[in-house]
């Protein structure tokens, strides 16, 4: 085979690659993210009671605990990953993500089968969550290893394919709640979108069946990935979980924050999801040139910029936002904050998965990823909204921010010291 043939060869290989990848991670992270933002008609549908409030926090719970199992999906699926090979395991996690997708779409609420309502609900979420714990270090180390040259561009799908899912996400919210009266949202439209969701996971699952795996040695497997990452990488594991922090802890800020508009700032929900979808545009458009760019003059450098700028802004921000109360201000803030995120995050997978050896990687990234994100993203909704009850400022999730930047900041300055990543 002549050169020019091997290089288009390996050229489709890589674009199938990240195809498949996209699309199941993408859906996955659809489904989580919906359920975020559907919350509210899942609490009203799912959970006994007529105080919409108990019954939000109780749909939010319930998404908050789901990301307690992810770090067992981790090591289970992660570990299965670096056994038996990447593809398998991504054909696995997105079996269980459709799954659990199934049973949400159908599940009857609480007036029709009571207690079994939000039972159902829960074994769906922590279907979800276990799905999600082992996608992250299984489609990562997927992504990189296709080519070694590359790995800031195309580990940068990872998290565009995660802005894609916010982004059709919000989409439906903003639609959804323009379009129906809520009386309907709560008794039949919150389920629209995971029935979309159930549409696209045969595509997903048919792409990971037929793609051609990762190259990597079948003797560098390990009987016991588990047991070499608490034995041998916990610097990797401190490394990657705190480079990722600012990164999760952003983003479910920025999820948030058009709840934290309709509720404190009275601005319109329509409004508040759309100033959302203009950010996700901005998620899943900017890390792969991010990535690109990050493989030419290095990753920590751009990462360290941006999470500096993040810490720098976000209090004034969220200032601006809540003395302006406006959809543009709002939108304006939330762009800026999305910007600065996509730069931090377009190179974060590959600077992760440079931290473990190839041979336990994708069970270090899936773990290290998924205790990061159980810690500072699954439950900073709630510690953002205890900091304003406290305190009594609706700025001092911005101080959050700050705190969780100097955390990434100081990872980023560990990676480069101590393992040599540029």
């Amino acid at each position: 085979m002549n050169t020019s043939a091997t290089k288009t060869r390996s050229a489709t290989v890589t674009r199938r690659a990240v195809a498949a990848a996209v699309i199941g991670n993408a859906l996955e992270w659809f489904d989580i993210a919906v359920y975020a933002l559907m919350a509210g008609y899942i609490g009203k549908m799912f959970f006994p009671g007529h105080n919409p409030g108990i019954q939000l926090v109780e749909a939010y719970a319930v998404f908050g605990i789901t990301f307690l199992i992810r770090p067992l999906g981790a090591l289970v699926l992660g570990s299965y990953a670096d056994r038996r090979g990447r593809r398998r395991a991504l054909v696995v996690t997105i079996r269980l993500m459709v799954a659990g997708t199934f049973l949400l779409a159908i599940l009857p609420g609480y007036d029709t089968i009571g207690v079994f309502a939000p039972i159902g609900v829960i074994v769906a979420r922590l279907l979800q969550g276990f799905a999600a714990g082992g996608e992250f270090g299984a489609a990562t180390s997927f992504l990189i290893e296709h080519d070694d040259r590359r790995k800031g561009f195309l580990g940068s799908f990872q998290f565009a394919s995660q802005g894609l899912a916010t982004l059709l996400s919000s989409a439906f919210a903003a639609g959804l709640t323009a379009l129906l009266p809520a009386a309907e949202m709560t008794s039949w439209g919150w389920r629209v979108p995971f029935v979309f969701g159930l549409l696209v996971g045969p595509v997903g699952y048919y792409l990971r069946r037929h793609v051609d795996e990762a190259p990597r040695p079948k003797e560098d497997r390990p009987e016991s990935a588990v047991r070499e990452v608490f034995r041998r990488n916990w610097g990797g594991l401190l490394i990657a979980g705190g480079a990722l922090v600012v990164s999760t802890s952003l983003n479910f800020i920025l999820q948030s924050l058009p709840a934290f508009a309709i509720k404190n700032l009275g601005l319109n929900a329509s409004a508040s999801f759309a100033a959302l979808l203009i950010t996700s545009v901005l998620l899943t458009l900017v890390p792969p040139v991010a990535g690109l760019m990050s493989d030419r003059y290095g990753r920590i450098r751009m990462m360290a910029v941006a999470a500096t700028v993040i810490g720098i802004s976000v209090v004034p921000l969220y200032v601006w936002v809540t003395s302006a109360r406006s959809f543009a201000v709002l939108a304006v803030a939330m762009a800026v904050l999305g910007l600065l995120k996509a730069v931090y995050f377009g190179p974060l997978p590959a600077v992760m998965a440079d931290a473990f050896p190839a041979r336990t990687r994708a069970t270090g990234l899936a773990f290290s990823y998924n205790t990061a994100v159980g810690v500072f993203g699954g439950f900073t909704p709630a510690i953002a909204t205890a900091l304003v009850t406290t305190t009594g400022s609706p700025i001092s999730p911005g101080y959050y921010l700050v705190a969780t930047a100097a955390v990434s900041l100081a990872a980023l300055f560990a990676a480069h010291r101590t393992r040599g990543i540029r």
